[in-house]
């Protein structure tokens, strides 16, 4: 969910604007939730008197208890929280702060589950962060009205400086009971490590790690695995971690991406026993993989085309927009997106930017006399 003003990071740092964000912490979030307000938005959105009655009986007499070294607790009734580790917690809880949203004022806010970020932009640092103190305040509200309050020592401000130059000690933004919240530099938000010039190195790093930690234990193992077991293990446990949020740190500098490449190609040596020496085209014939620069653009151009048919989030399907041909031409058979201005190099790696200029290129591909086969599963 999102909610708030359009805009977003890297057309601010394009704009040459300051950002500045909140990463808002949750104490005991899904613990919190407060039953009767809960029915309370369902009957809000429609839903049915049996409905109502359903989900009624199925918060009634619930229990818990602990058990310690062979020892169980006497139970506690539990009134409040949604039941964790079922299909309905999380959709239950996002009904439950979906309004949040309306408080953001100036401010751009996503919500997702209990993971909350609140973010504003503009050329005046003073001024973004005196709005995102009021934005704050009002969220902070919303979230006391639920019964959630935020966790001061977890919830973090970040200020994007991709460009422009920072105060050494900019103005704190606080919580309601006075605690000055932490600026950091590096935020790890949804399974992405954020950095304050957002270029990705945190995070490249820790996944250069974590995958060379599975090989390494692969290799040592590899005496136990039989080929086929060997390529399942590798798409099992090593490219899910290349696969996750591709689509964001795909704009990180080659040599920064060039680190995963060396980690993959050391995945393919374990599945195909290659030596160290055999290049990494041949590494991709062997095994039948697209290297990880395709299948980041494979990920990117599906993204693209989802938006283009409005199935993506809403903020992404707003920044697409298509092209209408003025004339009957062999191009004009083919959806072109409108492709924006862009004032600098980091403003041409922005959705909206390279969104269209990826589209469009690819179909001057499918056009050419002989494509370069990089047709992807777009439907998919």
């Amino acid at each position: 969910m999102e909610g708030g003003r359009d805009g977003g990071w890297d057309i601010a740092i394009d704009k040459r604007q300051y950002c500045a964000a909140v990463f808002i912490d949750l104490a005991k979030a899904f613990d919190s939730v407060n039953h009767h307000i809960l029915i309370g938005r369902l009957s809000s959105l429609g839903f049915s008197d049996d409905c109502l009655v359903w989900f009624t009986n199925y918060f009634a007499d619930r229990v818990q208890c602990v058990k310690s070294e062979g020892m169980l607790s006497g139970a506690l009734a539990v009134s409040m929280g949604v039941p964790q580790g079922s299909i309905l917690w999380p959709i239950l809880f996002s009904v439950y702060i979906n309004d949040v949203a309306l408080a953001a004022g100036d401010s751009l806010i996503h919500l997702y589950a209990d993971d909350t970020i609140l973010y504003t932009s503009g050329p005046s640092l003073d001024t973004v962060l005196s709005n995102l103190q009021t934005s704050f305040n009002a969220i902070q509200h919303s979230f006391r009205g639920l019964q959630l309050l935020s966790n001061a020592s977890k919830t973090k401000c970040m200020l994007f400086n991709h460009s422009l130059p920072a105060p050494a000690r900019p103005t704190s933004i606080t919580t309601l009971d006075g605690s000055d919240l932490e600026y950091v530099d590096i935020y790890k938000y949804l399974g992405v490590w954020l950095d304050c010039k957002l270029s990705f190195q945190t995070h490249i790093k820790h996944l250069q790690s974590k995958i060379k930690s599975r090989v390494g234990f692969l290799f040592r193992n590899k005496a136990s695995f039989t080929h086929a077991a060997k390529l399942t293990l590798v798409k099992l446990t090593i490219l899910p971690i290349l696969n996750f949020g591709d689509v964001i740190y795909k704009i990180a500098s080659n040599t920064l991406l060039s680190k995963l490449d060396a980690v993959y190609h050391s995945a393919i040596r374990f599945v195909t026993k290659a030596p160290y020496t055999t290049h990494h085209c041949d590494l991709y014939a062997l095994v039948g993989w697209p290297s990880l620069h395709i299948r980041r653009q494979t990920h990117w151009l599906q993204v693209i085309y989802k938006s283009m048919l409005g199935k993506a989030p809403p903020y992404l399907n707003s920044l697409v927009t298509m092209a209408t041909p003025t004339r009957s031409t062999r191009s004009s058979r083919c959806i072109s997106l409108i492709i924006p201005k862009a004032n600098t190099s980091f403003g041409r790696l922005s959705f909206q930017f390279s969104a269209a200029c990826d589209w469009n290129e690819l179909q001057k591909r499918l056009l050419s006399p002989s494509p370069t086969l990089i047709i992807c599963y777009l439907s998919s």
